[in-house]
């Protein structure tokens, strides 16, 4: 089977923070129209929910982290201290990694590997711009490339997509590489007209905004701003918090809950 290439546009949920429960026997999820559910890896490693969501007809992105170490992963043991920079600003006891390290590579191999295992279509690794941050390990535009370049190949061996992560700077070197981009904050940080590369070529820009009412109070100004930012459009957009639990708002108004 060839490498699936979603739609540019296509509808899509993130829940990263809690498993999605789904029934065995009479599966069902909400939102039922969206196309595509990113999902933490980990957490779904011995469940049935990718087979369910297949059931169901959609597509599913396993996330990871692949350029930080977190310690509550079950594969934590491997890493080695000398691959560890300093810690990620906001979240204590998350470290960026060596991205050119063969040890961090064979980690991240092994993950895509348990994706493929799981029937993921697709993966979304996360933290590759640590070059744009404080890391400790001078990393540059350069060694995320190279480590995306690595992963892209891993993942097209197994017939995977792959996403790039943010990281605007290298979406020229990554778009032959990725077959989506998954942004956050681009119209918070009014920097969404790099990603319209992503559409231009037909692949989705899968969006994710934080306003500050989230979830109770979203504004209409709140919402126009995360849904009509310059360069946004054809973008799939929704609304999160940052715990990224099953609560999201789309830019028509409707809310749903995972």
């Amino acid at each position: 089977s060839a490498v699936w290439q979603p739609n540019a546009g296509a509808s899509w949920q993130i829940v990263l923070n809690q498993v999605l429960n789904i029934d065995d026997d009479n599966p069902t999820v909400e939102p039922a129209d969206a196309d595509v559910f990113d999902i933490d890896m980990f957490l779904h490693q011995n469940s049935t929910v990718v087979a369910n969501l297949h059931t169901l007809g959609k597509k599913v992105i396993c996330y990871f982290s692949a350029g930080t170490f977190e310690g509550d992963r079950p594969d934590s043991y491997r890493f080695q201290q000398s691959d560890l920079g300093k810690e990620v600003k906001g979240w204590p006891g998350e470290y960026w990694l060596n991205l050119s390290s063969p040890s961090v590579r064979d980690i991240m191999a092994s993950r895509v590997d348990i994706a493929s295992q799981m029937g993921c279509d697709a993966i979304d690794p996360d933290n590759v711009d640590g070059y744009q941050n404080d890391n400790g390990l001078s990393l540059t535009s350069d060694d995320s490339i190279e480590f995306l370049d690595f992963l892209a190949d891993k993942t097209a061996s197994l017939k995977m997509a792959i996403g790039l992560k943010n990281a605007p700077d290298i979406i020229s070197d990554a778009l032959p590489l990725v077959q989506f981009a998954v942004n956050e904050q681009c119209a918070q940080f009014d920097n969404c007209g790099p990603f319209r590369s992503f559409i231009k070529a037909g692949k989705p820009v899968f969006h994710i905004e934080y306003p500050a009412g989230a979830p109770s109070n979203v504004s209409p100004a709140e919402s126009v701003d995360a849904c009509t930012s310059v360069g946004s459009t054809s973008f799939s957009t929704i609304m999160k918090t940052m715990k990224l639990d099953g609560w999201a708002q789309h830019c028509d108004g409707v809310k749903i809950n995972t």
